[in-house]
This record gives C-alpha cells, sequence and structure tokens, in this order.
C-alpha cells in the first residue's frame, strides 16, 4: 500500500537493483515469505543537518509479521569489534525489514561468493553520491539466493543487527570495514511507557492508511493488527521501514539507540501526515472530481 504523501516532523551508480518480478521464485511475494504490508513513500522532507543526503526511489516492503522479537542468533555484544563487507545502497535497511536484490556489478559478485562460502552476512549501508556513505548500517543476511549462468546473483535478505563503522580496513575490491554493534539503551525517563507509545504510533499508522485508501478511492476496511504482538523496539523498525522514498529520515531513525525517541519521531512524522491527508480529504468532499 502506497501512501500519497508523508509529512515529516520539524526534527526531521547503483550496484544492484532492487528486485520484484512477481513471477520470480525468489520475490517475496510468491510464496516465500508473507510481505504484503504498508509501504509509506515519503517524496520530500525537510533537511536534517546530520543526514543532507538525496532523495533515492527506492522500495522496501514488508510487514510486522517479518519482524521477529530476536533479528540474530548469537546475541554479539555492543562492544565487539568485527570486521563486515559493506555494500552501499541509496537505501536504509533496518532490523527484521526484507530486502530483495540483483546482484551484477563484478565485485559484489566477488563478494558474494566469498559470503557464500562463509556466514552469508554482509553490511547494507545508505550511501549517496552527493554526501558519501554513513557510518550507522545494518547486516544484510542472505536467506535465499539464486546464481544465474551469467554469474548474477538474485537474493532474498533480511536486516539483523545495527552497527557502526569504527575502521576502513579494505577498499578493493569491495569495502571491508570494522564495526561495532549498536543496541538501543534505556530511555533517559525511566518512567516511559513503551507500550502506551507503540500503540499509539500503530493507532496513527491505522489512520494514515485509512484516510490514504479513501483519497485513492479504496474500500476503508479494518486496518490489520499491525504490531502483531511486536515489542515497541522491533516496531519502531517496522515503523520506520515503511517511510519509503525519505532515506534521510529512515537513516535518521536507524541511528537514534532510544526506542521512545524513534517512536516519538515516528508518531510526530506520523500524525503530521494524517493533518495533511485530513486538510486534501475535506478539499475533495467540497470539490469532488467528476
Amino acid at each position: 500500500m502506497a501512501l500519497p504523501q508523508l509529512i515529516p516532523s520539524p526534527s526531521s551508480s547503483l550496484s544492484c537493483k532492487l528486485f520484484l518480478n512477481p513471477n520470480h521464485p525468489l520475490n517475496p511475494n510468491s510464496g516465500f515469505s508473507s510481505l504484503s504490508s504498508s509501504v509509506i513513500p515519503v517524496p520530500s522532507l525537510a533537511r536534517n543537518r546530520h543526514h543532507r543526503r538525496r532523495k533515492a526511489n527506492s522500495l522496501l516492503r514488508c510487514s510486522a509479521s517479518s519482524f521477529s522479537e530476536k533479528h540474530h542468533t548469537g546475541s554479539p555484544k555492543s562492544d565487539d569489534v568485527v570486521e563486515l563487507p559493506l555494500f552501499p545502497l541509496p537505501l536504509v535497511l533496518f532490523p527484521g525489514a526484507i530486502l530483495p536484490l540483483q546482484i551484477f556489478e563484478f565485485r559484489y559478485r566477488m563478494m558474494m561468493h566469498t559470503l557464500l562460502q562463509t556466514d552469508l552476512r554482509f553490511g547494507v549501508i545508505y550511501s549517496d553520491a552527493t554526501t558519501g556513505t554513513a557510518d550507522v548500517g545494518c547486516v544484510g543476511e542472505v536467506v535465499k539466493h539464486e546464481r544465474l549462468v551469467d554469474d548474477r546473483f538474485f537474493l532474498i535478505c533480511k536486516g539483523q543487527e545495527r552497527f557502526r563503522v569504527t575502521n576502513l580496513v579494505q577498499t578493493k575490491p569491495y569495502l571491508v570495514a570494522e564495526v561495532t554493534w549498536l543496541e538501543d539503551r534505556p530511555s533517559g525517563d525511566g518512567d516511559e511507557d513503551l507500550e502506551s507509545l507503540a500503540n499509539e504510533v500503530e493507532t496513527y499508522m491505522k489512520d494514515v492508511i485509512r484516510l490514504s485508501n479513501r483519497l485513492n478511492g479504496k474500500p476503508e476496511k479494518e486496518t490489520q493488527d499491525l504490531r502483531r504482538n511486536l515489542f515497541p523496539t522491533p516496531f519502531s523498525f517496522f515503523v520506520g521501514s515503511t517511510f519509503e522514498g525519505a532515506p534521510r529520515e529512515q537513516q535518521a531513525l536507524l541511528e537514534l539507540e532510544d526506542t521512545a525517541a524513534r517512536l516519538k519521531r515516528e508518531k510526530e512524522t506520523l500524525r503530521n501526515t494524517l493533518n495533511y491527508l485530513t486538510a486534501a480529504s475535506a478539499v475533495k468532499d467540497v470539490f469532488p472530481t467528476s
């Protein structure tokens, strides 16, 4: 589901292709995974002084059912330092999100050959031709792949841990960096009710989807349970992953290390969007199209 516009809060050359061919066996909507979901495009956002990135048109589809409470096994500690191959992309991957890719550039095909013999994990990190590469990203784990006769790869990846780049150890044929793991810290406000905050965000999402359907002439049917029993932290990642078309805002959400702060920022963005859609709906009622 695509919404017409998402209004931000006041604070707020490719080596692969996103792969969404509905007839291909690796497509997540063709039996591999239940991914029918809300995808919220964000065509324009206010500048964030920490994330001045050029808009990238990308599509990341996911549903709350993809976001397990634990996104990895082994539970690496935040002070662990490991080496990780990096894949810069004009999009932001969140823990729990599903990312279909087609790998065709030679150096990343080389990376895939190495990964297929090791642990199938690499770092997806947001990159922009104008401003460079972010230093916080998310591990993508290959959960399904197909190698073609011309040595291209079709992949289905799932977001796992977040990481921060601390040192670049290799630049050719592809980037390899030392990284440390990021985890959300307890909120500064010990009395913060994360459950109530997550429920408020879910309510705003449902209202945005309902009004968007109305504006697009679709039935205003009851919106499904978006949380699906997710704890607040993985739910906050799910919400961020639906802000399609706004990689700067998504990157800002990914970098936050406070679940309450992330949910509050998402709530404000959704509230602004709801206000916009409400006004647009009122205009449509007064001046219906013929």
